[in-house]
């Protein structure tokens, strides 16, 4: 990564941080901008914050606990905060999200937050989403058959993500992962959501609508909000 978009990356995590206030349940976000925040985060327990929080994925729940961040594995009540990145976001702050694979585990903590908030460079920001893939994750009993009723329902082609060798990528939860390609993107986030999730064999998939209630974007002249905090 280069160290420009490090620091972009950075300066988000940083202005999220800020948000974050004493006695808070927090969601923990996976990928590198979430990677930033945890660790910013970090710093801030050891001097005497103190939150607890539940991470969206193995790696960022390992990550945490290294650092020193309280960390339950289930929720009595909502969460204060929840903090996480995108691979895309729309003007209306939809966004595309999974490309790092922790897209259910991702959605069911911003869905249990009171506030879901994004932290992203302005290099995420596109105006229509499915400018890259839009992730799919499926059971992998049939899954062929559940890739093929996902071909009907727009242009589309799929490939089944790999974990390098002839291995596919195994989630978490120990589903597989479709990437979809859309020539034209995706015109309706909302209706396209619920047409991947009624299909027969999928868990779920990475469109987050209306979910998002502010991105901080870093971009060159700092960070600007996006909706509201």
């Amino acid at each position: 990564m280069a160290d420009h978009q490090l620091a972009l990356k950075r300066a988000a995590a940083q202005a999220a941080v800020e948000l974050v206030e004493d006695g808070m349940r927090l969601g923990l976000g996976t990928g590198t901008t979430s990677a930033l925040f945890i660790e910013l985060l970090g710093e801030r327990v050891r001097t005497g914050l103190r939150v607890t929080a539940i991470a969206t994925s193995i790696h960022s729940h390992e990550r945490a606990a290294a650092l020193g961040i309280p960390l339950v594995d289930s929720l009595q009540e909502p969460l204060d905060l929840a903090v996480d990145g995108a691979d895309e976001v729309d003007p209306q702050l939809n966004l595309l999200k999974g490309r790092g694979g922790a897209l259910v585990r991702e959605k069911l903590v911003a869905v249990a937050a009171h506030r879901f908030v994004v932290i992203a460079d302005e290099g995420k920001l596109v105006e229509r989403l499915g400018a890259g893939v839009v992730p799919v994750e499926v059971l992998p009993f049939l899954w062929q058959q559940t890739a093929h009723r996902l071909e009907t329902l727009a242009p589309l082609t799929w490939t089944l993500r790999g974990a390098g060798g002839d291995a596919p990528f195994v989630s978490d939860n120990g589903n597989l992962v479709l990437d979809l390609l859309l020539p034209d993107g995706v015109a309706d986030p909302v209706a396209f959501g619920a047409q991947l999730k009624s299909v027969t064999g999928v868990v779920e998939h990475g469109i987050f609508a209306g979910l998002a209630r502010a991105c901080l974007v870093a971009g060159p002249d700092g960070v600007r909000v996006m909706g509201d905090l």
